[in-house]
This record gives C-alpha cells, structure tokens and sequence, in this order.
C-alpha cells in the first residue's frame, strides 16, 4: 500500500502543479494580449481564488505525505501536525469541489481564459484526489473534534480578506471598480447586495464546517 500512494501523492502533487502553472500562463498571455497594464494587480487577483490556494495547499499537502510515507512514522501512523494539515487540505478542497459544481460550474470567472483540462483538475480531480486519499491512504491519525475549530480559520481569515480587498480593486478587463473572485462574493451584482453575500458566506461556511466534521469522523472510524 505504501509505494502506491507515494506514486499517487507524487503524481497527484505534479498534476495539481502544472495545472495551475499551466492555467496561471494562459491566464497571463491574455492579460497581456487585452491590453492590461496593472499585470501585478491580476497576479494578485488569480492567487486571491480559493480554488486556487486550496489546490496549492493540497499539492503541498500530498508531496509532504509522499516523504512521510518514504521516512514511515511512529507506529505507522502520521504525524500529528502533519494529520491536521493534511485534513485541512482535505475539507478545503472538497468544499471546492462541491461548491464549484454546485454553484460556478458554467460560470465564466474573471482570471481570463480557461483552460478545459486544468479547471477539470482544479474543481474535480484534486478534491476526488484528496478524499480518496484521506479514505485508504496508510498512516492517517484519529483526530479530535476540536480540529475543526483549525479547519475552518482559513476560511474565514480569506472570506475576510476579499470583501475587505474588493472594493479597492479596479478590473481593467471590465471596467468594474471593485474585484471578487466569484460572482456570489460581489455585492455590487448581487440581486441584494450584502444581504445576499452574507448568505452564501454563511452557506459556505456551513458546507465547510460540515465537510471538516466529515473528515475528522472519517478518521475516527475503525479501520480494517
């Protein structure tokens, strides 16, 4: 089981990478044929998606869980910094996954063009990745149900993050003078402003929380 998913988190780590190195270029050769100026700006912008930061989190994630299964832990087991990172990384990019396909799939979002194959990978392959990883991989760690309380900080520190950021961001492309990375997020086009983004935060929020409860009864469960 070990030299497997060392394969798998390897590969799985190589695949994250280049999609989004793949879709960061394709994304910055259009900024640059449109005419952008503020080329910084968009780079910001682009690094600002939580898809984005979940997938680098989760590529992080599964090269670190590569070393550690190589070196073996204590009893087999994973370390425990390493348990909760790794269920972090797990409920982040699940809830991608789950609110992507629910929500933005079909959407146009506002990093430039999108390439098939990478938004593929980002939204479905890397969530299904860390969930099948957190299921069978060797070496998971029982954790306690306080762990959530640390799954859900990022969230909440990156919600905060883009509403306070947005208004101060002009987008060339469409001449907005605010950015959000995603259309519920933008109170300036939702049917009731505020209202509305601080329904679907809370949505997310909700999705989130029970993902990570999820996660940690996952690793709680007896296994064969």
């Amino acid at each position: 089981m070990r030299p497997l998913f060392v394969a798998v988190r390897i590969a799985g780590a190589a695949l994250i990478l280049l999609a989004v190195i793949v879709q960061f270029i394709t994304s910055q050769n259009y900024w640059r044929d449109t005419g952008v100026s503020d080329i910084a700006s968009k780079i910001v912008n682009f690094y600002s998606f939580f898809t984005i930061q979940s997938n680098l989190v989760g590529a992080v994630v599964l090269a670190i869980g590569a070393v550690v299964l190589i070196r073996g832990g204590r009893a087999g087991v994973d370390p425990q910094w390493f348990a909760v990172l790794r269920a972090c990384a797990t409920t982040y990019l699940v809830t991608t996954g789950v609110v992507y396909n629910l929500l933005l799939r079909g959407i146009e979002l506002p990093q430039g063009t999108t390439v098939a194959w990478t938004n593929e990978v980002l939204h479905v392959v890397a969530p299904l990745l860390l969930l099948l990883d957190w299921l069978f991989a060797p070496g998971r760690r029982r954790l306690g149900f306080r762990v959530v309380g640390i799954i859900v900080i990022y969230p909440i520190v990156w919600a905060a993050y883009t509403m306070i950021r947005g208004p101060f961001v002009r987008d060339e492309l469409t001449g907005a003078t605010s950015w959000y990375p995603y259309p519920f997020l933008n109170p300036d086009t939702s049917a009731n402003g505020y209202l509305s983004v601080a329904f679907y935060i809370l949505l997310i929020a909700v999705v989130i929380a029970a993902a990570g409860t999820g996660v940690v009864a996952i690793s709680r469960a007896r296994r064969r």
